[in-house]
């Protein structure tokens, strides 16, 4: 298992992240309309929008998923973070990075993942909203422009949170 690397700018990152506070909040109807519309759209297992804090991913709306976060080094949205682009793992047994880790070998059995970094009014990647499914699958063009257009709601509704 490859652990996630720590992005360059992660003491401002981290900073960014707990000045928004959406850091063990209640839930939002806004961002689990999100996730339960691409949930549906996707016909997958899973959809989360996950926070990377320093030593945890927490889920700030999920769907498919009972636990509320995961430890960040074995996170995959760890990972996504340390890019503008996409991540997409079709099947996380043909992936070094991923096929012994504690999230594929045991509950919730990852097969596939899609991470669509997020990021707060100021520009910090601070988490992802992630497609999860037990099945190895890959997505379309057209898929991948949904979820980050999806992906763009969640920041939307981030920067409204903060006016409020």
């Amino acid at each position: 298992m490859e652990t996630p690397d720590t992005p360059a700018n992660e003491f401002e990152r981290l900073f960014a992240l707990h000045r928004a506070h959406l850091l063990d909040t209640a839930p939002d109807r806004r961002f689990d309309d999100i996730t339960d519309r691409a949930q549906r759209s996707f016909a997958v297992q899973t959809v989360l929008v996950s926070l990377v804090d320093e030593n945890r991913q927490w889920f700030l709306s999920r769907q498919g998923l009972e636990a509320t976060e995961t430890e960040r080094c074995i996170s995959f949205c760890g990972h996504a973070i340390l890019s503008d682009e996409m991540l997409l793992v079709p099947d996380t047994h043909r992936d070094p990075r991923f096929r012994d880790n504690p999230l594929v070998t045991g509950d919730p059995f990852i097969r596939f993942y899609a991470g669509q970094p997020v990021r707060e009014p100021t520009g910090f990647r601070v988490g992802t909203l992630c497609l999860i499914d037990p099945k190895p699958r890959t997505l379309s063009s057209q898929e991948q422009e949904l979820l980050a257009s999806l992906a763009a709601e969640v920041e939307s509704v981030i920067a409204l949170r903060q006016q409020e």
